[in-house]
């Protein structure tokens, strides 16, 4: 039985359309650009081309151009203001409240911005507890300490709590440490991989029932 649920935030809590994740992303490419003093065609290539390694762009820039200014990187790209896109979700809120077992969340951002997301979605009462990159040591997902640090600090069972993330690659940490998971497909590229998928996260309660009628 799924005992507890862990929760990716950009793209997974949210939906995409909401242009949240889009802006990171955009002020990332801004960053790389004055940083390496491309042009900011020059600086997408380039990240695409070198950071895919690694679970962020900021690992990459720490480990292969000892970058050391952590808090700088992530004052560019989470500005204060970079939650108001996004409006309280009711239904979300008593969806969650209603599936009666342990919930945190693990992202590879910064705590000011789960705060700022989880206090826009009215959704931080929900969790028991945010894990976000310091806690990880700025290594974070795929990382496979990641997880394991995250589901020791929560008090979770590995095989029994359900990781839900929007990227592929973070899902693919956490069966690789054996632990289920599922995919949030919501534009539905993904099809052809391997893994359980849902397209909103409206649709937790339907799968989290699945993955308990399987352990039956």
């Amino acid at each position: 039985m799924i005992s507890a649920l862990l929760f990716d935030l950009d793209n997974t809590l949210y939906s995409e359309a909401t242009g949240l994740e889009n802006g990171v992303s955009q002020r990332i490419n801004h960053f790389i650009a004055d940083f390496f003093r491309l042009s900011i065609p020059e600086a997408i290539r380039f990240r695409r081309e070198h950071a895919k390694a690694y679970g962020t762009t900021l690992e990459w820039l720490m480990r292969d151009y000892g970058f050391q200014e952590p808090e700088k990187y992530f004052r560019t790209i989470h500005p204060e203001d970079e939650a108001d896109c996004l409006n309280p979700d009711m239904v979300l809120k008593l969806m969650l409240n209603k599936i009666p077992i342990p919930k945190a969340v693990l992202t590879n951002a910064p705590m000011e911005h789960a705060i700022r997301i989880l206090d826009k979605l009215g959704i931080m009462e929900c969790f028991s507890g945010i894990y976000d990159i310091w806690f990880n040591n700025l290594i974070g997902k795929p990382n496979s300490d990641s997880y394991i640090n995250v589901l020791e600090a929560a008090g979770f069972d590995r095989e029994q709590t359900l990781f839900i993330d929007d990227l592929p690659k973070y899902v693919k940490g956490y069966v690789d440490i054996g632990g289920p998971a599922v995919l949030k497909d919501e534009m539905d590229r993904f099809a052809d991989l391997p893994f359980r998928r849902l397209k909103t996260i409206y649709e937790l309660d339907k799968v989290l029932d699945e993955f308990n009628s399987s352990y039956m």
